[in-house]
């Protein structure tokens, strides 16, 4: 029983893969591109870097629609699809906006998976192993960081002026694989339940998970908690004030971090701190596999001390980490301090925000509104990482006056908005470990 739902999940969380190196593999296309079409800042921040991130925000938005309609088993289809379509389609791109209308295809599909993978693993999986479970997910992402900035080496000079067509195109293989794969899986027990359409499929799943009794016992909980709630039931009403609290600042601060700024533009902030070429690009490999190994301690530890206690570790890593971060640049201090103190943030943000986001939002919203609350706080999240990507090439680019040589400004700003994130963890963030998702519904809705 236990191999099977963790195969399952292994499964749908490889949508993580796609997403994490869908949305970091234009860190290597990032200066040829620039070259090839000559673009402004303006222009490349908006178009060639950020356009995707856009799509992923329409993603998000809209994510919570199919994933309730169609099911997360379906939903997860048609992102292998965005995510092969989006590949090829950038491979072969010709021009630039041509080119930022695949990245933004591709950037939708990441936007519903990150909707509909967390939901559908929270939902199959029991209180003691949903965020072992669920943290699947976030490895997957991780390791397809890490993926994407291997490719970018290794595809560095395989093709001259190509290299950047290669580097995005491949991803058409996982992309292809994943489709395949994804048509094995059940649907959700919770989500047949919820939307009535086979509780006999549901309590099928659910004996592959529970005992005959516990099975039982868990549909007669969903069944009594949907009994409480409207069919259509909306999202934004005040006994789910507090919750939708809860998803908008885990995610506003994941984004605050800086992590995106930081795993988008590696290879240009090494060149800035003093790493050019292709060993600012071997160089992302190695805060690729911090961040692996991070996410895996972080995934591990996330059932025994809790979602809240790995954010306030993750906090204070972080403070400290920008904070140094910020100061070597801004004494121009040699480059390997540099790449320590950004491996350490990268580690402070995998073992807290990047291990918890995805699990957190996905169980703290009840069965009838979890794919709109999903999409609630996957939308936030991407919506802040879009203005971040559109503005943060201002402190990359040289400037003039006061602007100049401005880069360490945005560390500064980032270790703020954590020490505020800590003060949050102390104070307001609840802890969900152990909690079935019936009962954590009850709990949220009654401290609303």
């Amino acid at each position: 029983m236990k191999n099977r739902i963790f195969r399952i999940s292994l499964t749908a969380a490889l949508a993580g893969f796609l997403f994490g190196f869908d949305t970091v593999v234009i860190s290597g296309a990032n200066l040829p591109i620039k070259q090839l079409w000559n673009t402004s800042p303006l222009f490349h921040g908006t178009f060639i870097m950020s356009m995707a991130l856009w799509g992923t925000v329409l993603g998000a938005l809209l994510g919570g629609i199919p994933t309730k309609i169609l099911g997360r088993k379906k939903t997860l289809f048609w992102v292998g699809v965005l995510f092969f379509v989006s590949a090829l389609g950038c491979a072969f791109a010709p021009e630039p906006y041509l080119f930022s209308f695949f990245r933004f295809v591709g950037g939708i599909g990441v936007g519903i998976s990150s909707v509909a993978a967390p939901i559908y693993i929270s939902e199959i999986t029991t209180s003691n192993n949903r965020g072992k479970l669920g943290g699947l997910y976030q490895f997957w992402l991780v390791l397809g960081i890490l993926v994407a900035f291997i490719s970018n080496w290794a595809l560095k000079g395989f093709d001259g002026a190509n290299d950047w067509r290669w580097m995005l195109g491949i991803e058409g293989l996982p992309a292809l694989l994943y489709i395949l794969m994804v048509l094995k899986i059940p649907n959700s027990p919770r989500w047949l339940i919820s939307q009535k359409k086979d509780v006999n499929a549901a309590r099928s799943v659910f004996n592959s998970i529970y005992s005959p009794e516990e099975t039982e016992k868990q549909i007669h909980e969903i069944q009594t908690n949907l009994e409480h709630s409207t069919a259509n039931e909306s999202l934004f009403q005040k006994k789910y004030s507090n919750i939708l609290w809860l998803g908008f600042l885990i995610a506003f601060f994941n984004q605050l971090s800086g992590i995106n700024f930081v795993l988008y533009y590696a290879p240009e902030i090494l060149e800035q701190a003093g790493l050019g070429g292709k060993e600012s690009l071997f160089n992302s490999i190695a805060i690729g596999i911090v961040n692996l190994i991070f996410t895996i301690i972080g995934v591990r530890l996330l059932d025994k001390l809790g979602r809240r206690q790995l954010i306030i570790i993750g906090s204070i890593g972080y403070i400290f980490s920008l904070i140094m971060v910020g100061i070597c640049f801004q004494q121009q201090l040699a480059p390997s301090f540099t790449i320590f103190f950004i491996c350490l943030f990268v580690a402070s943000h995998a073992i807290g925000q990047g291990a918890v986001i995805w699990v957190f939002i996905s169980e703290i919203f009840p069965n009838r509104v979890r794919a709109y609350g999903q999409s609630w706080g996957t939308s936030t999240h991407w919506v802040f990482a879009a203005l971040i990507t559109l503005i943060t090439p201002i402190f990359l680019d040289n400037q003039e006056g006061y602007m100049k040589d401005s880069v360490w400004y945005i560390y500064y700003f980032f270790a703020g908005m954590m020490v505020l994130q800590l003060l949050w963890a102390i104070i307001k963030m609840p802890e969900t470990k152990g909690i079935s998702l019936e009962e954590l519904e009850k709990k949220l809705i009654k401290k609303s």
